[in-house]
């Protein structure tokens, strides 16, 4: 069974920074691409990071680079955003999500989705 959970989603200042996590389980990690998007209501999921199988790729949207560090650890199954310099934009519910083939990943297709978990940013 595939179980992906999200968590670190909290209510922070604008400034500060949070930590957000993704623990996947029932398949091959380390075979996925795995990626970082966020929506907010009446908009379209968007991707903000990704981060190919090896760590040896990243990517990220200009509304975030700079700001946000995506990371893995392999070993523990678990995906990680590290988000610094927190807007009030950047309020949203965070998934994550995976994918084998990189372009299908930052095109928005993802094999396995988690719950989320949401981030509010007060200004």
């Amino acid at each position: 069974q595939v179980l992906v959970v999200e968590s670190g989603g909290d209510l922070v200042q604008a400034g500060g920074s949070l930590r957000l996590s993704c623990s996947a389980s029932g398949f091959t990690f380390d075979d996925f691409a795995m990626g970082w998007f966020r929506q907010t209501p009446g908009k379209d999921r968007e991707v903000i990071s990704a981060i190919s199988p090896n760590s040896a790729t990243t990517y990220y949207t200009n509304l975030v680079k700079g700001r946000f560090t995506i990371s893995r650890d392999n070993a523990k199954s678990t995906l990680y955003l590290q988000m610094n310099d927190l807007k009030s934009e950047d309020t949203a519910m965070y998934y994550c999500a995976a994918n084998r083939v990189w372009d299908k990943l930052l095109g928005g297709v993802s094999n396995y989705w988690g719950q989320g978990t949401q981030v509010t940013v007060s200004s």
